[in-house]
């Protein structure tokens, strides 16, 4: 069996919401060194995908959202959050939300729709995991353009096929950097953490300098007055 980890979304926007659980049962992974100095912190999801058993439209949950978690997934809908998902060591990206943009040209006109349904598209090559994929369909999808309280039902599609891509190769896919989404969040404590430290060094170098020049000015001066008082005699 095969765990399902993410964050992106559970961190960034559901984690936000302190008043919102998917289930109450998500388990904590262990980090690599790797994942702790990138910032990751993955848990675990109520998707269960076992082996080449397809699941069609099963409920995760049902929940009902209250005013403010709906202003808070329009917020994160509306900067393009999207989750990251990592099955079997395979990661899977894909936005919560959409923005309905067709024939408005005023942004108070926008409506703001959060997905409710994702359905993963798995291809394996005899007993092995090889792709994995996730899609979102946009016909299920929780209008969350106004404040109010609606109800969600949170559902999941998993579809299994063979293929005849090698298990060795699975990873080739991933290696051109630009397939991959570019991660949007700023770290403003490191930002602004950076620029202290700049500002920092730059005051201790500008008031060694400045000590540096005050003394060569004043070394200078005293020479000046030397060779002022001093009276030459040729003989």
């Amino acid at each position: 069996m095969y765990f399902l980890y993410f964050y992106g979304f559970l961190i960034s926007a559901i984690g936000r919401m302190n008043t919102f659980k998917l289930s109450g049962n998500e388990r904590e992974k262990t980090e690599a060194l790797g994942e702790v100095l990138n910032g990751d912190r993955l848990v675990s999801t109520p998707y269960e995908l076992n082996f080449r058993t397809e699941k069609d439209a099963k409920l995760v949950c049902s929940r009902k959202l209250t005013k403010e978690q709906v202003a808070q997934f329009r917020e994160a809908v509306k900067k393009d959050y999207y989750f990251q998902m990592y099955y079997d060591d395979l990661p899977i990206w894909g936005f919560i939300g959409t923005v309905d943009k067709e024939g408005k040209t005023d942004p108070s006109e926008y409506k703001y729709f959060l997905y409710k349904h994702i359905q993963f598209d798995i291809l394996y090559n005899k007993d092995r995991v090889v792709e994995i994929s996730a899609r979102m369909d946009p016909h299920s999808v929780v209008d969350l353009t106004e404040d109010k309280d609606v109800d969600v039902d949170f559902r999941y599609t998993a579809k299994w096929k063979e293929t005849d891509t090698p298990f060795e190769k699975r990873m080739e896919k991933y290696s051109q950097s630009s397939s991959l989404p570019h991660h949007l969040e700023i770290h403003w404590f490191s930002i602004i953490n950076s620029c202290v430290t700049v500002l920092l060094l730059t005051g201790f170098l500008a008031t060694i300098l400045m000590r540096v020049l005050k003394n060569d000015f004043m070394k200078y001066d005293l020479l000046t007055h030397l060779s002022s008082d001093c009276h030459f005699v040729y003989l």
